[in-house]
């Protein structure tokens, strides 16, 4: 069976997404919602060069240390190391942590999973206006019977 725009619209997948994006950032410790969308990019791409990453990264704000933070905090790993000879460059993919947070953010975004409401969660811990929003966001995304 096909899925067309009608079936997405009808899901309401997308009714708490700057909900779920914002989570998901504060969470896992990401730099921007850019490095969110762009592992999203990536990982559909299942096996990715340098070239497809800069590719990838043209419609995001300008960030030179993106791809070298991405690999050093472990979102992008080598798939397949280069050898100077046969293969001229490495072959990357997103990394299982990376696979598993993508995973979790369809979940959340299903009603398959909730978003943490506990003492120990980024939002509830911190005390600023902003988190104040987020966490009765959050709280009004789990009441929500249609998602």
């Amino acid at each position: 069976m096909r899925l067309v725009a009608q079936d997405l619209k009808d899901l309401g997948l997308l009714k708490h997404w700057r909900t779920v994006r914002v989570a998901l950032v504060k969470q896992n410790n990401l730099k921007g919602s850019a490095d969110l969308e762009l592992l999203i990019y990536l990982e559909s791409l299942k096996r990715f060069t340098q070239k497809d990453f800069k590719a990838g990264v043209y419609t995001y704000n300008w960030d030179k240390s993106r791809w070298r933070r991405l690999i050093k905090e472990g979102w992008i790993s080598i798939w397949r190391e280069r050898n100077r000879t046969t293969q001229k460059y490495n072959i990357y993919k997103v990394s299982f942590k990376a696979s598993q947070m993508i995973s979790r953010m369809y979940r959340l975004l299903l009603g398959e999973e909730d978003l943490s409401t506990s003492s120990r969660s980024v939002f509830y811990n911190n005390k600023s206006y902003s988190d104040k929003v987020y966490n009765k966001a959050i709280d009004d995304m789990i009441k929500d019977k249609d998602r």
